[in-house]
Formats: C-alpha cells, structure tokens, sequence
C-alpha cells in the first residue's frame, strides 16, 4: 500500500504509478525528492545495457523535486501532477535543452532552446519533474529505436531485442521505473508498437486533442500521446496534456470533461469488433493471437457485446507511404550534402523516394486516407469499439528494422495494425495482456472513432481493474 511505503525503499518508490504516487505526497508517505531520486538512480542504472536516454538532467530534476516538496509541504500543490518524474521523447522541445531528434546532422549549438512544446509546457505548469530526453530513430522516421547519434535502445525484458519504436526510449524508462510518465509521439505506431513491445500503455489520441508544436513534417499523421504503466495515469496525463495551445492550428477544442472522471464507467453494453488479421490480410504469431483472444474473452465477460468481424478496407500501405516517405524527404530538405552523409541509411533511402513523388501522388494519397476515413466512420457507427492485436509478433532482434528472414522491406511490413489509424486520426491504445513462452510482452489495440478518446481509456481502464491487463512479467 502507498500509505506503507518506505521512502528509503528505491525499488518501491520506481514502482508506482503517478496516482499512487500522488496520493503518498497528499498522506506525507513520502516525497518528491525521494521519488526523483530514486527514479534518476533507476534511469542511470538501466542505461547501460537498455539505453534509453538522450541526456539526464539530474541537477535540474532535484531542484523541481525540492521545490515541489515544499509545496507540498505547505499543502499548495501546483497543478494535477506536482512532483511526479515525467520524461519526454528527444522529437518534443523542452527548454534549456537541444532537442537533436536522433540526428547527427542537428547541431545542438545551433538552437536557442528556450522553448517548450505545447504537451510540455503543460506538464510543467502542473509541477511536473523533467527526468530528461528519450531515445529516437533519426527524426523518427522508423518503428525501432536506434539512430547514428545515439546508438540502439533494447529491450527491458531481453536486451538482445529492440525496444520497437519510435518512442522505444520512452517505453523502456516507464517500464524499467525510470518516471511513470513518458512522452512520445505517433506517426504510424509510434507510441503503442514500442509500449506493446516493453509491456506498457500507451494512447494515440484523436489527432489535435494533444497540441503539437512545431507542426510535423509528417503532418496529420503525427500524434502526441502519453507513455504509462496503467491507463488511469493515462487519464491523469490527458487531463494536463490535453490542455489548448494558440501555436497548433489545428488543435482540438478543450476536452468537454475530465479523462479521469471517465474512467469508472466500465464497458458493459459496448459493441465490441474483434478483428483478428483485419480479414485474414495480416499473419499473426499464435501466442499474440491467444492472448489477444483472451482479452477479448475478459471484454466481453465484463458485459460487452463482442462479434467477431473486420473494418472495411484494404491495407493503406501504399498511401501512407506517399505521406510518409514525402514528409521524410521534407524533414531533411535543409541539409547540406555533408549533413546528409550523416543520417541513417534507411533514412536516406527514403527520402529518396519520397523525393520522387509528385504533388499528384500526394493527393491520390490523401483520397486514399480520406476514403479509409469514411469506411472507419461508417463502421464506428456500428461498433463502439474496434480490437485487434497491436502488432503481430513479440519484440524480435536489436539494430535492424525489420526482423531477420521475415521478407519485409520497411518498418510497416510488421506494423499493419497500427499505421492504418494514423491516417484516420482516431485514438487507438495498447493494452499489455501477458507474455509470449519467451517472456516478451503481447498487446492488444483497442481503437475508437475520433473523438472517442475517454471511451477507449475507459475500455483499457476496464481491463485492467479486472486483472487482465498490466505489466509482463
């Protein structure tokens, strides 16, 4: 119990969620100093082997702490999540530090870096502590986490494996303890491939429900999401998030209420589509399959309506790969030859392609994502709810992009269930449902229409109050 917990005991400390850690600074169990401490030992013990941090900032995060703590002290808590370790993905700004975006070729003097993003500007209104910058890919642009700057980050539960990505250093520091709260970002999986990986929640909003700035290269597709161990910190983290930002055009209005007051409501009632393969379209490994099956067994024991049935539409991957690769050839439009030498291979190769695409190419594209758009719609007006696995297979072998032998060409080869609700904008999160006989983590997706975000949380939040979902392992 929190009330119990001792403040000298690090292990206990890097081990509870925001909630619970929330409500042991309210009881004076203990404090944000012990917590920061002990969640900065945690990230400095784990780098080695995992690496999943840029940069540390443990000087700066004691001082947030310390003051926090008297705050605390005085019983003038400074917003939803005062004193709470938070870290924050290398792609998002965070002042007084570079933001080098996994790249070689951005030159940290070059910056003024006094500026934060929108998500993180929120966080810091509410007291949050920053632990420090997150691991990427090379300006994100793949679903593993290494790049030439900062080398690969691995897998908290087999390091000889890959963390997913892109947000694969986020993922490994909720998981290993190192801060409860992560943020990552979404373009076509970014958040839930490496959270399914490392066996965490994570939430791809509704697009412009969490603003972002400076707008992506990758446009619409790109997504900024909370990285947690459980969805109720989720919820608690959307609540500060999801607050407005005249810098983002096209942001959402104001959430009409609370993410955590809509946590409660359970998913009786709920029409519920499973989709195993999308139509038999994606190959899935069977353990993920039968974990998958039994989170959908637990949904509808909990009194959801579930058929067995799939969304209308092939797979996209053509279009978002016009989107995608075009935004990636954009992202580095800049460069110099010599600072093109520097990026990642299969950055470059990318590029080259998307490069290539015409202005005509670009909007066949868009015609594509805005008729998966429709099909979504209409099938939403059917189902509250779309489950299918996160990602077809368990976390497969460190520093390559695709796994060995298994015949794809990028990253969305193994992806297919997560890319396709990047182009719809709809909010999707992974929920950790167990292991495989390996030990590795398995997720399951759950997607709503847009808008739809507190419905998905509650989904998730269902699972797991009834022991279902949570930590592997």
């Amino acid at each position: 119990m929190t009330r119990g917990t001792d403040p000298t005991d690090r292990t206990a400390l890097t081990s509870l969620t925001a909630v619970r850690l929330l409500d042991g600074y309210r009881t004076g169990a203990f404090g944000p100093v012990a917590v920061t401490r002990a969640a900065l030992e945690r990230a400095q013990e784990i780098q080695p082997e995992v690496n999943a941090f840029v940069r540390l900032f443990p000087d700066q995060a004691l001082e947030q702490a310390a003051a926090s703590e008297e705050r605390w002290r005085r019983g003038e808590p400074h917003g939803l999540l005062d004193g709470v370790p938070v870290t924050v993905k290398d792609i998002l700004l965070l002042r007084g530090a570079p933001t080098l975006r996994g790249s070689r070729a951005v030159d940290p003097a070059a910056g003024r870096w006094d500026e934060d993003a929108p998500s993180v500007a929120r966080l810091r209104e509410h007291g949050a502590v920053f632990l420090g910058k997150t691991t990427t890919p090379e300006f994100g642009w793949k679903a593993v986490t290494d790049s030439p700057l900062s080398g690969v980050t691995r897998n908290p539960y087999d390091p000889a494996r890959t963390a997913g990505g892109s947000s694969g250093g986020a993922a490994a520091a909720v998981a290993l303890g190192a801060g409860p709260l992560a943020l990552g970002t979404d373009g076509g999986g970014s958040v839930r491939i490496p959270a399914a990986f490392c066996g965490v929640f994570a939430l791809k909003p509704t697009y412009g429900r969490v603003p972002l700035y400076p707008a992506s290269a990758f446009g619409t597709l790109a997504h900024v999401g909370p990285m947690t161990r459980d969805a109720a910190d989720a919820a608690l983290m959307m609540d500060v998030i999801s607050g407005p930002d005249s810098r983002d055009w096209s942001a959402l209005a104001p959430s009409p209420g609370s993410f955590r007051e809509g946590l409660g409501g359970g998913v009786r009632g709920l029409r519920v589509a499973y989709s195993p393969s999308l139509g038999g379209q994606v190959a899935v490994a069977p353990q993920v399959a039968a974990a998958v099956r039994r989170a959908v067994e637990r949904l509808a024991a909990l009194g959801a309506y579930v058929e067995e049935t799939d969304p209308d539409f092939s797979d996209p991957a053509d279009a978002f790969h016009t989107l995608w690769f075009s935004g990636a050839a954009r992202v580095v439009q800049h460069l110099t030859r010599e600072q093109r030498g520097l990026l990642d291979p299969g950055l470059r190769e990318i590029c080259a392609t998307g490069a290539r695409r015409s202005a005509l190419d670009y909007l066949a594209a868009v015609d594509v994502r805005m008729d998966l758009g429709r099909r979504m719609g209409r099938f939403h007006d059917t189902y509250d709810l779309l489950v299918t696995p996160t990602v077809p297979r368990t976390a497969f072998e460190a520093g390559v992009e695709v796994p060995k032998g298994s015949g794809h060409r990028r990253w969305t080869g193994w992806t297919p269930f997560t890319y396709p609700f990047n182009l719809t904008q709809q909010p999707a999160a992974t929920v950790p449902v167990g292991t495989d006989a390996a030990g590795l983590p398995i997720g399951v997706q759950l997607v709503a229409a847009r808008h739809a975000d507190a419905l998905v949380l509650r989904a998730a939040h269902a699972l797991y109050e009834s022991g279902t979902a949570g930590a592997a392992g």
